[in-house]
């Protein structure tokens, strides 16, 4: 099986898909060992590697540069978070995929944000028809902005995931949400596999799994803790002199990274 089947084939799978989001190689590298049967990219991980902030201020290059470095680091599947795909037009989207597709990611995230689902659908619709084997992962950040009742902001969910659907997409990831009644109507209602990000008040896996929840991605979490030890072992190194906590052995960690 190759990995954009293997990819495919883990959102039909029983058990939800736990899907860790990595910013360089040797993170993945570890996130692989660690047991992820398919890794995904963040954007603003990569873009803090990088000296960036998030929100499309990093440039594609540097992005492809890194996924490029991802993939030839593991031997799983990876995703690749394209933000709304570097460009202001379709075509544009058309050509992140082509690279994305040459450092050989299997599947993509794409963001509606600030765009109108129309637009999205059109970048959505370019991406597909580059490929037909890429999964594309369709984020609506609905749930994101906080406006409007819960009611209303699952209609507006649903209503997107059905264009984006039309437009190609293979799954629609929904950051944000993490109440279990919520998740379940926008499970039944949305055809296809469902996203969902990990958060303090996320329900557990197996729970996820019964309200019909596909896969449940880490995004930029990790990066966020290994930046929190970084920031805390500094502190205690620059002001009293202590060492880090919790390191990895120095040959355990030479050993895990494959060139």
């Amino acid at each position: 099986m190759t990995h954009a089947a293997d990819f495919r084939s883990l959102h039909v799978d029983p058990a939800l898909l736990l899907l860790p989001n990595a910013w360089d190689g040797t993170g993945a590298r570890i996130l692989e060992i660690a047991g992820a049967r398919a890794i995904a990219t963040t954007s603003a991980g990569i873009s803090w590697a990088r000296g960036a902030r998030d929100g499309g201020k990093l440039d594609r290059d540097r992005m492809i540069q890194t996924l490029t470095e991802i993939v030839a680091t593991v031997s799983v599947p990876v995703s690749a978070d394209i933000e709304d795909g570097f460009g202001p037009a379709p075509t544009h989207v058309a050509e992140t995929v082509r690279l994305v597709l040459a450092a050989g990611a299997v599947g993509i995230n794409i963001e509606d944000g600030a765009r109108t689902p129309a637009d999205t659908a059109e970048r959505i619709a370019a991406a597909r028809a580059v490929s037909t084997e890429l999964f594309i992962n369709a984020r609506t950040d609905v749930f994101l902005g906080g406006d409007g009742s819960v009611a209303d902001r699952i209609a507006e969910t649903l209503r997107r995931a059905a264009i984006y659907r039309a437009a190609g997409a293979d799954g629609i990831f929904v950051p944000g949400v993490t109440d279990a009644e919520t998740i379940a109507a926008l499970a039944a209602g949305i055809d296809g596999p469902l996203n969902v990000m990990v958060g303090a008040d996320t329900p557990e896996p197996g729970e996820l799994a019964r309200l019909g929840v596909a896969r449940l991605s880490s995004g930029s979490a990790l990066a966020q803790s290994a930046y929190a030890g970084l920031r805390r072992d500094a502190e205690g190194f620059l002001s009293a002199g202590t060492a880090p906590r919790n390191q990895l052995a120095y040959g355990e960690l030479n050993a895990m990274i494959a060139l």
